[in-house]
Parts: C-alpha cells; sequence; structure tokens
C-alpha cells in the first residue's frame, strides 16, 4: 500500500512543480523584455531560442528536484512518525 501512495506523491508533485516552473520562466522571460519564442519554431532567433530553453530546463529541473526530495520527506515523515510515538510509549522507562 504505501508503495503507491508513495509514487502518486511523487508524480503528483512532480506535475505542479512543473507547472509552476513553466508559468515561471514564461513570467521572467516577459520581464526580461523579450517576445515570446517558441525553441521548435525555426525561424525565431537561434540565441533566443536556447536561452528560453536553457532557462525553462533549469527551473523545471530544479523544481522537480526540490518537489521530489520535499514529497520523500514528507512521506517519510508521514510513515515513521507514528511509529517512533508507539515505540517511545511502549519503551519501558
Amino acid at each position: 500500500m504505501a508503495k503507491p501512495v508513495r509514487r502518486a506523491l511523487m508524480t503528483g508533485s512532480a506535475f505542479v512543480a512543473t507547472f509552476v516552473a513553466d508559468r515561471l520562466a514564461d513570467q521572467i522571460w516577459k520581464m526580461t523584455g523579450y517576445d515570446d519564442v517558441d525553441p521548435a519554431d525555426p525561424d525565431a532567433p537561434l540565441k533566443q531560442a536556447v536561452l528560453y530553453a536553457a532557462l525553462t530546463g533549469l527551473l523545471v529541473a530544479g523544481a522537480r528536484t526540490f518537489a521530489a526530495r520535499k514529497a520523500a520527506q514528507v512521506y517519510a515523515y508521514s510513515t515513521t512518525r507514528p511509529r517512533r510515538a508507539i515505540e517511545s510509549e511502549a519503551a519501558p522507562a
């Protein structure tokens, strides 16, 4: 039972992190003053396409790594905390 819950938590957090990072990359790109660029468009300037792809990749990878680590931390805390509390109550004083 625990493995599917952990997978669902990790997958969900990865989707949310990717979505948020992509939106953040778009906002940062607009703040720099560049026009919207599609890196797959052959008419887009190469410099802008590479910079946009690098920015998006950096933010998405960072957000997914952070989300995966946080999800693992939450999962570990939620599965070990009750066990620790039971062990401490059952331990002879």
